[in-house]
């Protein structure tokens, strides 16, 4: 997880900043502030917002990537007076003895504000990097490599590309998404491996072979 750039944050991880929400009971009753636009932010905004005695959600722009759904909930709860959005971005951090006081914020403006909470929650995502594979000579776009969606096989035969990575007309980020990527994927590399060998495919429910390979026979 790409962790925010705020100078001293480690003095607050495991008691006023958390990366995860384990148990929604230990944000009962706490002044709560949630970085980010995705679906984590927007869920635990929407979720700890009746237990917590204040929410604020913080991102950096009237946007989000998360589902349109949790986006409507989160906006009826501003609407009703129930919780806070800003605009902006965490500059730094005040409490002592590893307890979070407030947060300063930048807001889009460029005007510095304070956040009155005792918790944070940043929920940045992910950082994509190719590192040495952006040298390879593969076409990208915009740091991600396009593939088809018969095999999952980039511009350069033999180098593929499943997950996040990837991109195609239609993508969708999600585990479900990268499976099926990953089945059409291994069925093209056993072609390149075995060129003319017949794949036989089978199933984990009906193969026994499988099974005890899996050690569940």
């Amino acid at each position: 997880p790409k962790r925010p750039p705020i100078q001293g944050i480690e003095a607050y991880e495991g008691t006023s900043v958390h990366y995860s929400v384990r148990k929604m009971e230990q944000f009962r009753g706490k002044r709560v502030l949630i970085v980010g636009g995705g679906d984590s932010a927007l869920d635990w905004t929407n979720n700890l917002a009746p237990i917590a005695k204040s929410m604020t959600l913080l991102h950096r722009r009237d946007e989000f990537r998360a589902a349109p759904d949790s986006v409507k909930k989160m906006r009826e709860l501003v609407a009703a007076g129930k919780m806070q959005l800003k605009l902006g971005q965490v500059t730094g951090l005040t409490g002592a003895d590893g307890i979070l006081s407030s947060m300063q914020v930048k807001g889009n403006d460029g005007a510095a504000f304070d956040i009155q909470a005792n918790t944070l929650l940043p929920f940045f995502g992910l950082t994509m990097k190719l590192g040495p594979v952006a040298n390879w000579g593969l076409n990208l776009d915009e740091n991600l490599i396009p593939v088809d969606t018969e095999k999952f096989e980039s511009s350069t035969p033999g180098i593929f590309a499943i997950g996040d990575i990837n991109h195609y007309p239609g993508k969708l980020k999600l585990i479900l998404s990268g499976f099926h990527e990953a089945a059409l994927l291994a069925q093209q590399a056993f072609r390149y491996i075995n060129p003319g060998q017949r794949l036989l495919f089978q199933y984990t429910t009906s193969s026994t072979n499988l099974q005890k390979k899996l050690g569940v026979a």
